[in-house]
């Protein structure tokens, strides 16, 4: 976590501390993500509203302490973005307010 720390900018950090997630830009579409602090369906994609739209579930090869991970996914979204969502699990939301 100490690694994880010492990457993320001052507002990535207080996220972190505040809210268990920080968000990281896309490096390629702009797109806005937001990196929970777990382990599985950890990356949300965000919408205009800022609102879940789908959730990714990426991760490196090989078991890694959380903290290691969750880098590893900032730096992947934030460098390589195109190939980390084509390799990526996708889950789709529905619309806020949308009822079934």
């Amino acid at each position: 976590m100490q690694l994880l720390r010492e990457n993320l900018s001052p507002a990535q950090h207080d996220q972190l501390e505040l809210l268990n997630y920080f968000e990281v830009i896309g490096g390629d579409s702009g797109k806005r993500y937001r990196i929970h602090l777990r382990r599985q369906m950890n990356v949300e994609v965000l919408n205009k509203r800022e609102d879940r739209a789908r959730t990714l579930c990426f991760m490196p090869r090989g078991y890694l302490p959380t903290g290691d991970m969750m880098l590893a996914q900032k730096l992947a979204l934030g460098l390589y973005e195109t190939e980390a969502v084509q390799i990526a699990n996708l889950f789709d939301h529905p619309p806020h307010g949308f009822r079934r």
